[in-house]
């Protein structure tokens, strides 16, 4: 890859990036749940029913029925452990300080910076992390759009039927860990989320936060468009997984250059390229033929990079899910098999 000091300035460039995956390799909810005894085994259930929810109606919780839900609440679900365990979002700084950066990372929003990009970050992560791996990266507060971690008073919320439901439910999803059986992860949960702790006081599991998910990352990526003056068909989006779908689709629909990097099978098929590596400075040169000549450029580039497909109107094929998948696995370890 040639030596880029800097991808050339215009005032219509701007780049939005999903945090976990691209920036950073730690899943942060994922770490924080496993400060509870088997949190992670825990943390896989709820995930796989949050893939569930996202992907498919089903029994009496249908995307229908729950037009709210988003791929990604599972942060909202695992609400609900967090404050039955007295964690904080102390304990979520905690955590943040042990992720290390995507290798490339800084040097790519580096590279930008000094272009003229306007760079952003559109997080599931919770704010705490969020802010902590932006800050790293010169990427100002006001530039991230993330869920927002309740300070205090969310312990409130649980009453003695709500902890007894919780502990036990605990039990139960321990008993269906690893997350193979899907029917099974239905039944407890359905009836957990939207049944059994809507009755405590704790009430509906989406009310106590919304989590910066699904279409929520694609309308934080208009209103930051429509901030620096540019719409969709103007900027560069990179994401990995379920909960960057939307952004993803909605990107490359308005003609925009929607990246999947180390992505898994949720994201690609809405990318309009990818990129499968274990630094992120792979991404300078789409960005920089993106600058330069816009769709047109970047895939005659595809076309020539070993490490790069274009997949706007081409058939994803086995060959690059497992060179994705692989990439994925390196660069994130036990992260990678979460949706």
């Amino acid at each position: 890859m040639r030596d880029i000091r800097s991808i050339r300035h215009s005032n219509r460039l701007t780049a939005f990036f999903d945090l976990e995956g691209p920036l950073s390799p730690q899943d942060n909810a994922f770490e924080v749940m496993g400060l509870i005894d088997k949190g992670h085994e825990i943390f896989a259930v709820i995930s796989r029913y949050d893939d569930l929810l996202a992907l498919a109606d089903f029994g009496e919780v249908s995307r229908a029925e729950k037009p709210d839900y988003e791929p990604g609440d599972t942060l909202a679900l695992i609400l609900p452990f967090l404050a039955v365990h007295n964690l904080t979002a102390d304990d979520v700084r905690s955590v943040s300080r042990r992720a290390r950066l995507v290798e490339g990372a800084t040097d790519l929003v580096n590279i930008l910076a000094r272009g003229g990009w306007k760079v952003y970050v559109i997080s599931t992560s919770y704010a705490p992390h969020a802010h902590h791996i932006a800050d790293q990266l010169h990427i100002s507060a006001d530039r991230v759009a993330c869920t927002s971690f309740p300070a205090q008073g969310y312990q409130a919320r649980l009453d003695e039927a709500a902890r007894d439901l919780i502990h036990r439910v605990e039990g139960q999803m321990l008993e269906l860990s690893p997350p193979t059986d899907d029917e099974g992860i239905r039944s407890l949960l359905d009836r957990f989320y939207w049944e059994e702790l809507p009755a405590t006081k704790w009430g509906d599991p989406l009310t106590a936060m919304q989590v910066m998910g699904g279409s929520r990352k694609a309308e934080a990526a208009r209103r930051f468009a429509a901030e620096s003056g540019v719409t969709l068909a103007d900027v560069v989006a990179v994401g990995d997984s379920i909960t960057d779908a939307a952004l993803l689709r909605a990107v490359e629909e308005e003609g925009g250059l929607a990246l999947a990097f180390n992505a898994n099978t949720y994201a690609l098929p809405y990318a309009t390229a990818a990129v499968a590596s274990t630094t992120l400075l792979d991404l300078a040169p789409l960005f920089e033929a993106w600058a330069e000549g816009r769709r047109p450029a970047v895939e005659s580039l595809c076309d020539r990079l070993p490490m790069a497909d274009w997949l706007a109107g081409r058939e994803l094929t086995e060959e690059v899910i497992e060179r994705h998948r692989a990439a994925r696995q390196a660069v994130r370890g036990q992260a990678a098999m979460l949706g």
